[in-house]
C-alpha cells in the first residue's frame, strides 16, 4: 500500500504537469496512450495476476523457473507482433477510438499513438517482473516500480520541450524506468528469467486460464473504447473533456489502487496457495479478511470523494487560468465513480477467489455480462445525467456483479454472508456520516478550481470527515482499526 500511495501521489504530480499543456495536445495524448493501455491488460498485467500465478504456485522450484522462461518468451513474441501492428494501423485505431465529429485532432492522435506503442513491450516486461516477484510474495520492489515510472516521466516532462513528440517520449522513458528498477530484485531472489521460445507442460494450463480472462478483459476494453468514442463526440462534449476524464481516472485509480487493489494483490498468492492445498476453511477466512479490509478503507474514501470531488480535481490546476471544461468533466465523472468504490472492492476480491481456484469461466461470464450491462447503462444514463451517468453506471453494474459472484461462491464453498453483512452494515453508515460531515464543512471553504483552495478544502473538510469515520470505528471496536494501528507501530 505504501508503494501504491507513492505511485498514485507521484502520478497526480505527473498529471498536474500534463495539465499545463494545451487541451488539444493532452486530449490527443490521452487517446494515444489508451491504445497500449487497452492491450496491456489483455496480455500482461491481467494474464500474469489471474492466469500465471495460480499455476506457478503448484510447481516445484525447477519447473517454476522453466515456466517463467517459456511464458515470458511467448509474451514477448506476441507483444512485438502487436507493437508492429499498432504502429502500422494507427490511423484506423484512432478512427475506432474517436467519434466521427471528434473533438480530438485525429492527425495528432495518430502521430502520438505511433510514438507510444513501444510502451506495450515495456509494460509487458515490467508485468512479467511484477508477477514473478508477487508469486513468491515479494511485494516491495514491484509496488514501487510505478513510482519510478512517474518520477522518470516527471523529469522528462519538466526538462524536455512542450511538444507532442517529447510528451510521448516522456511516457516511454517512464516505462523503461519501471522495468529497470525491478531487475535487481529478480536477480537477488533468483527468479530472473531468460526468455525462450520453448514449451513447458504447464504453459498450456496458463494459456487455457488466460483465454477466458482475455475475453473478459476484451469486454472491458470494448467498454473503454465505447467511453472514449463517447467523450470525443463534439456535439455532446467540448474540447478538454478527454483530459478531464483522465484527471478523474487518476484520482479514482489512486483510491481504488491504494485501498482495494493493493490488499488484494497481497492476498492473491495466499488465496492461490490455499486453493492448491484445498484448505477451504482457510480460504473462506481469507475471503472475509479481504472483504473486510478493502471495504473498511473503500467506504470512507467513497463518501469523501462524493462530497469533495471538485476540491480533489482542483489539485490538477496549477494555474488560476484553468480550462473550465476539463474541471467540469473531471468533477462530474469523479463524483459518480466514487459511488462505485465499495461494490467494486467486493467484486475485485471475489474475482480473485475464482481465479485462485482456476474457476475462470464463471468469473468471465459474470464480468463480461457486467461490462455489457455497463455499456447499456451508459447509453441510458449519460444523456440524462451527463457526467454523473458514467460513475452511476459503473456503480450499478458493480452491485449486480458482486451479487452474482456471491451466489456462485456460496454454491461452491459456502459464502460467509453473516460476517460480511454485519461488517458492511457498520462501515457504510459510518462512511455516509463522514461524507456528510465533510460536505457541511466544505460549504464554508473557498470555491474549488485552483489548487490552493483544493488543498485547503481536502485538508480541512476531508480531515473532519475522516476523523468522524475513525471515531465511529473506534466506538464500534472494529478490528481493522487495531490492525492499522499495529501496522503503523511497526
Amino acid at each position: 500500500m505504501a508503494g501504491t500511495l507513492g505511485s498514485r501521489l507521484s502520478g497526480i504530480v505527473r498529471q498536474q504537469i500534463i495539465n499545463l499543456f494545451d487541451a488539444t495536445l493532452t486530449d490527443a495524448f490521452t487517446v494515444a496512450v489508451r491504445v497500449p493501455n487497452l492491450l496491456r491488460e489483455l496480455l500482461a498485467e491481467g494474464a500474469l495476476v489471474n492466469s500465471f500465478i495460480p499455476v506457478y504456485k503448484t510447481l516445484d522450484t525447477v519447473d517454476r523457473k522453466k515456466l517463467a522462461q517459456a511464458f515470458s518468451g511467448v509474451l514477448i513474441a506476441v507483444n512485438l507482433l502487436l507493437m508492429a501492428l499498432g504502429i502500422f494501423a494507427a490511423p484506423w485505431i484512432v478512427d475506432l477510438l474517436t467519434a466521427a465529429n471528434s473533438n480530438v485532432d485525429p492527425a495528432l492522435a495518430t502521430y502520438m499513438t505511433r510514438l507510444v506503442m513501444p510502451f506495450l513491450m515495456l509494460i509487458s516486461l515490467s508485468a512479467v517482473a511484477m508477477g514473478l516477484l508477487n508469486a513468491d510474495e515479494h511485494f516491495k520492489e514491484s509496488s514501487f516500480a510505478p513510482v519510478a515510472f512517474n518520477l522518470a516521466s516527471i523529469v522528462a516532462l519538466l526538462l524536455l520541450p512542450d511538444t507532442a513528440t517529447w510528451l510521448a517520449f516522456g511516457w516511454l522513458i517512464g516505462g523503461v524506468a519501471q522495468l529497470v528498477v525491478q531487475l535487481p530484485a529478480l536477480s537477488r531472489f533468483g527468479v530472473l528469467p531468460t526468455p525462450a521460445l520453448r514449451g513447458h507442460p504447464a504453459l498450456g494450463r496458463v494459456l487455457r486460464q488466460m483465454a477466458p480472462f482475455t475475453l473478459t478483459a476484451g469486454a472491458r476494453q470494448f467498454l473503454n473504447v465505447y467511453v472514449t468514442r463517447l467523450l470525443t463526440n463534439s456535439s455532446q462534449f467540448p474540447v478538454g473533456t478527454q483530459t478531464g476524464y483522465a484527471n478523474a481516472e487518476a484520482l479514482f485509480t489512486m483510491a481504488n489502487g491504494l485501498f482495494v487493489v493493493s490488499p488484494v494483490l497481497a492476498l492473491f498468492p495466499r488465496f492461490s496457495q490455499y486453493a492448491a492445498d484445498r484448505d477451504w476453511a482457510a480460504f473462506r477466512a481469507l475471503t472475509v479478511q479481504g472483504l473486510r479490509t478493502t471495504t473498511f478503507f473503500a467506504a470512507p474514501m467513497s463518501a469523501l470523494l462524493v462530497a469533495l470531488a471538485p476540491y480533489a480535481v482542483s489539485l490538477f490546476n496549477l494555474s488560476r487560468d484553468f480550462e473550465a471544461p476539463k474541471f467540469a468533466a473531471g468533477s462530474g465523472i469523479l463524483t459518480g465513480w466514487a459511488l462505485a468504490l465499495v461494490p467494486w472492492a467486493v467484486v475485485t476480491v471475489l474475482l480473485r477467489t475464482f481465479y485462485a481456484r482456476e474457476r475462470t469461466r464463471e468469473a468471465v461470464v459474470v464480468s463480461a455480462v457486467g461490462f455489457v450491462l455497463e455499456v447499456g447503462l451508459y447509453n441510458l444514463l449519460v444523456p440524462r445525467l451527463d457526467f454523473l451517468g458514467f460513475g452511476l453506471s459503473t456503480a450499478i453494474s458493480g452491485v449486480l456483479m458482486a451479487g452474482a459472484l456471491v451466489l456462485m461462491y456460496r454454491r461452491a464453498l459456502g459464502f460467509p454472508s453473516r460476517e460480511v453483512a454485519a461488517h458492511l452494515l457498520r462501515v457504510v453508515p459510518l462512511a455516509a456520516a463522514a461524507g456528510l460531515a465533510a460536505w457541511l464543512v466544505s460549504l464554508v471553504m473557498p470555491e474549488p478550481g485552483f489548487i490552493v483552495p483544493g488543498v485547503i478544502g481536502l485538508t480541512l473538510a476531508g480531515g473532519v470527515g475522516l476523523a468522524v469515520y475513525l471515531a465511529g470505528a473506534l466506538a464500534l471496536r472494529l478490528p481493522e482499526v487495531a490492525g492499522v494501528l499495529r501496522r503503523l507501530g511497526r
